[in-house]
């Protein structure tokens, strides 16, 4: 099989759809950065797929077979019961029901599923509809109904890919994908996130069982601390690791914009990231996760692309892609940087004592 390197997995789905005109994920994104991309030229048709829909079944191989059943009982339905709502968290205030509610995350997950079948003779391609790290597999959680890294992952073991390695640098722990790998030798998980936020778990001492690296970071987590944890645990984990695939999952929740989260990163800190795993395995798939700032989403994943795709990033966007960030829906107009860039302004700052410290306790593992 011949794969287009790099390859960019989207859908017309997220253009079409909303978790409700309350919850967070109101707001566009994906759809935005494949405008983005395309008003830049960095999208022509050969390195872009239509994400596939991922049917049911092929959801069981790690979903429960009731949940699914559930889950598209409930858009079907458009309401759920005080028992399915008790057993599978559905029609909460995170996880509501809405008129795409199997449908969207199905085709998240299919985006991903495909990416991993294509990435079975090497290659780079990034889904950033991807990167539902919560969702368990029984029940929604945390706005993800359904885990597309898991599954994605299974994907590449099923396909002779045993050793894989997964970094999160959302703001948020990775506490599904951990569910599903803790234990497991030929995985190696990596998260950085917020300490003391949601989900409250990925505590330091929490190891999984040997092969997961928990970092919680403090509030105001800047780009200068972002480099030291890439050079002092990322990057040595994965060269002692040898990984024959790479998943990173890059929530923009962790830049300083962001509503639901108090680190203090620009989007140079994630390009920077995905740069330096680009040559770490023959085969990257980067996903997308968090991120609840429309601008700030839209800027960091157009950058994530352009970075994977070896294009080079303006000094100043034309004006069909400052256009595309005018039209975002938002309270009140955001500062201009994010209306005409999309490189933010480095946001360096001391590397703190306790980022040290606890870089120090991941080295002596």
């Amino acid at each position: 099989m011949s794969l287009p390197s790099p390859l960019f997995i989207g859908s017309e789905i997220y253009r079409n759809s909303s978790f409700g005109p309350s919850h967070p994920l109101r707001i566009p994104r994906v759809s935005t950065v494949i405008d983005l991309c395309r008003a830049l030229g960095w999208l022509p048709p050969e390195r872009y797929r239509t994400s596939p829909q991922a049917k049911p079944a092929a959801l069981t191989l790690w979903h429960d077979p009731g949940y699914i059943a559930a889950l598209q009982t409930a858009e079907a339905e458009g309401t759920v019961s005080p028992q399915v709502r008790a057993t599978y968290g559905l029609g909460t205030s995170a996880n509501p029901v809405f008129p795409q509610m199997f449908r969207r995350p199905a085709t998240g997950a299919g985006g991903v599923m495909l990416a991993a079948e294509l990435l079975t003779d090497g290659g780079v391609v990034h889904v950033p509809g991807g990167g539902t790290h919560h969702g368990l597999a029984a029940r929604a959680n945390g706005f993800c109904y359904l885990n597309d890294v898991v599954l994605g992952m299974k994907v590449l073991r099923r396909n002779g890919i045993r050793r894989i390695a997964y970094v999160d640098i959302d703001a948020h722990h990775c506490d599904g994908v951990e569910a599903a790998f803790a234990g497991d030798p030929q995985a190696l998980l990596i998260s950085v996130h917020e300490a003391r936020r949601w989900p409250f778990t990925g505590a330091l001492a929490e190891d999984g069982g040997g092969n997961c690296f928990n970092l919680p970071v403090p509030r105001g987590f800047n780009d200068t601390e972002m480099r030291a944890v890439l050079e002092g645990l990322i990057l040595p984990r994965l060269a002692a690791f040898r990984p024959e695939a790479v998943v990173l999952q890059c929530g923009a929740d962790a830049l300083a914009e962001d509503p639901l989260a108090r680190l203090a990163l620009s989007n140079n800190a994630h390009w920077a990231v995905v740069a330096a795993l680009m040559p770490i395995a023959p085969r990257l798939l980067v996903l997308g996760g968090g991120g609840y700032d429309p601008h700030a989403v839209a800027r960091c994943w157009t950058g994530v692309w352009a970075t994977l795709a070896g294009e080079a990033i303006p000094e100043e966007l034309p004006e069909a892609a400052q256009d595309l960030l005018w039209a975002l829906p938002v309270k009140s107009p955001p500062p201009p940087h994010l209306l005409n860039t999309l490189r933010d302004a480095p946001r360096e700052g001391p590397v703190r004592p306790e980022v040290l410290d606890s870089l120090a306790h991941l080295a002596r593992r």
